[in-house]
């Protein structure tokens, strides 16, 4: 398909689809940072698959595939399995992976069986749930737009104003306890806004992608910078740019008249390739950094040697 950047301007569809995935990008890659800096990459991967049920409920129950109701019965089923895990996680002795594995697979294969059910119910309503799997951002529209754009500040203005909590009680649970912040709280809502942020996404890029959106950003701002305030601000440039330059990378691609190449898959691609670029050449933590020092530090050791074997 032969486009001009003109066309993403002007064109309804195309402006939808890359704008909803930008800032799909922008939110998902700002809320990720708190699930890879808890070690925790395995929650939004959790939250992605158990809102598969959740979907499949709320579409037997309402009996029609409005993308609203949808969404919320995902959210909801997506919260009680994130919940679940955390429970797991405080009442066992089972690892992190192990507890979110275990969640999010049970909660997946029930999420398959009531697909599977609704596809062979004869329903006509059903038609197109199962892009809910790897995403449908070209169905996007204006309204959606707006309401990514509306859940995006809510999420993120709830992470400037409470900045100071979340990071203590990230890096020191212990100190925010004994100055009396809820940290068990705060706990949970980071994982409520990761679970905003998949239901953001569950349209763009599906089900079993949504986690990279979350966790490829994040990983790519954390080569970068040491603190969590620039790791916040770069992953959310990084998720934006990713969503929209994949997006429009997508639809350039795709062939006149064809299916097209999937914009979910491209979108992970393209975060996927910013986080590789980062971890080979970013200037403190990157690879090619580590070598150049490694590389240094022998020839001054040698420099050392040299010098010590003539006096």
């Amino acid at each position: 398909m032969s486009l001009t950047p003109g066309d993403f301007l002007t064109d309804y569809t195309l402006r939808s689809v890359v704008l909803g995935s930008a800032l799909l990008g922008l939110v998902a890659g700002t809320l990720g940072c708190f699930s890879v800096l808890r070690r925790q990459s395995l929650i939004g991967d959790t939250v992605a698959h158990a809102a598969l049920p959740g979907i499949c409920a709320a579409f037997l129950l309402t009996g029609t595939r409005d993308t609203l109701g949808l969404l919320v019965g995902g959210g909801l089923s997506g919260l009680l399995a994130s919940w679940l895990a955390l429970a797991i996680l405080r009442y066992s002795r089972l690892k992190a992976d192990v507890a979110l594995g275990v969640t999010f697979s049970t909660f997946f294969g029930i999420g398959i069986a009531l697909l599977t059910a609704i596809g062979q119910s004869g329903n006509a309503a059903q038609a197109g749930l199962e892009g809910f799997l790897f995403g449908q951002a070209a169905a996007l529209t204006a309204g959606d737009v707006t309401r990514f754009a509306a859940l995006g500040t809510l999420a993120l203005g709830t992470v400037a104003a409470l900045h100071k909590e979340l990071q203590l009680s990230l890096f020191d649970p212990a100190a925010a306890a004994v100055q009396g912040w809820p940290v068990a709280r705060l706990t949970a809502l980071s994982t409520a806004l990761t679970v905003l942020a998949v239901m953001l996404g569950l349209q763009t890029v599906g089900v079993v992608l949504m986690a990279a959106m979350l966790i490829a950003p994040a990983v790519a701002a954390r080569q970068w910078t040491r603190s969590l305030g620039g790791m916040l601000r770069l992953a959310g440039v990084f998720g934006a740019l990713s969503g929209g330059l994949g997006a429009a990378l997508s639809l350039a691609l795709s062939p006149e008249g064809g299916t097209g190449l999937p914009t979910g898959a491209v979108t992970v691609l393209t975060a996927t390739a910013l986080a590789v670029l980062s971890l080979l050449l970013a200037p403190g933590r990157g690879v090619v950094a580590g070598w150049v020092r490694h590389r240094r530090a022998r020839a001054r050791l040698r420099r050392a040697l040299a010098a010590g074997g003539r006096r």
